[in-house]
């Protein structure tokens, strides 16, 4: 296997990696406000990502780390035709960050309030662009010869993207409640049980219709072929699993299998771009791929060195804190947040 190829699937484990565990932090900022009635009920839902959600992110930057330095031209493609999109979830990451540092700083009811707030549209607004930022590569953006984005904003903000942001944000939301049925206690956990039987039908509806709109305005299902293969098929039964499972009230293996949907739906999302990075919607000879997008084989060798090195590292660093705070929260737990 050559080492671009390599590359794109470590980027694709980074990504997937990412939104499993950045999309139960993301749920559960959009959920917090809805489902905790009173301060300590919010604390306590905060408290379940709290030792958690900043390590999360370090899986984005990572991933991004790995696209400047391994394909570089895609890095430079991607951020500077989706910077607006890009600017705009940095701000929302911004507040989101400060709301989980700040909320507890004031025991005011209206400061609290106000930073419940920031948390849940710096959570919802990143669940939903990183949704239409992965249907438009799949479907498509203006880029021209020169690997230049040569479209605008608004480019980004076509149907068939606005309708994979909703399949994101859905999917991210129902991760979130699945998560708090796992991690809490008393009313919080049953309000999270009860939430997650309704939105399930909810995130089917929207992701069936995503299914159905990528068929016409992708070629994905063109590349797969008559065999769309395990990953295709397998996301689809594992959500359908966890569907039951939820109505079993079985929510452990439920989050699973949501994770499991999350895995196998980036899989079939790579499978169907490579050898492609991204799509030009100009002229399909002015895709980005990964051997006109890569760096020199130099440079990927070294870094094949250093993630041998350190990736184990790091996962075993990251298993061993999701050990170390896997208990339930309750009311009584200590609160920080």
């Amino acid at each position: 296997m050559e080492l671009n190829t390599l590359w794109f699937i470590l980027i694709g484990v980074l990504f997937t990696g990412f939104f499993i565990l950045e999309g139960f932090d993301y749920g559960v900022g959009i959920l917090m406000p809805f489902l905790g009635k009173k301060d300590v009920e919010r604390r306590q839902i905060i408290n379940t990502i709290g030792p958690w959600w900043d390590g999360n992110e370090v899986w984005l930057l990572t991933a991004g780390g790995a696209m400047f330095a391994a394909f570089p031209n895609w890095y430079a493609t991607l951020f500077s035709g989706f910077y607006l999109a890009l600017f705009l979830m940095l701000v929302a990451l911004i507040f989101r960050a400060v709301a989980f540092e700040y909320r507890s700083k004031d025991r005011s009811a209206r400061w609290r309030n106000a930073w419940d707030w920031a948390l849940f549209a710096g959570s919802a607004i990143p669940a939903l662009l990183w949704g239409v930022a992965m249907a438009n590569i799949v479907r498509g953006v203006p880029i021209d010869a020169d690997m230049n984005y040569v479209g605008g904003f608004f480019n980004l903000l076509n149907p068939y993207a606005l309708l994979g942001g909703l399949a994101g944000l859905g999917v991210f939301t129902l991760q979130g409640a699945l998560l708090l049925c796992i991690r809490t206690t008393d009313e919080v956990r049953e309000r999270a049980e009860a939430l997650a039987r309704k939105l399930w039908p909810v995130v089917l509806v929207v992701g069936a219709a995503t299914v159905v709109a990528s068929y016409f305005a992708t070629d994905i299902f063109q590349r797969l072929g008559v065999n769309p293969g395990i990953s295709a098929i397998g996301a689809g039964a594992a959500f359908l699993i966890g569907g039951w499972l939820i109505s079993q009230r079985r929510f452990g293996w439920a989050f699973i299998m949501n994770s499991l949907t999350i895995a196998l739906t980036v899989v079939t999302t790579f499978r169907g771009l490579y050898p492609r990075v991204m799509v030009s919607s100009l002229n399909p000879d002015w895709s980005l791929t990964v051997s006109n997008a890569s760096s020199t084989p130099y440079t990927l060798r070294v870094m094949s060195i250093i993630a041998l090195v350190l990736v184990p590292i790091v996962l075993l660093y990251q298993g061993w804190n999701f050990y170390i705070f896997r208990k339930r929260v309750s009311g009584n737990s200590k609160l920080t947040y």
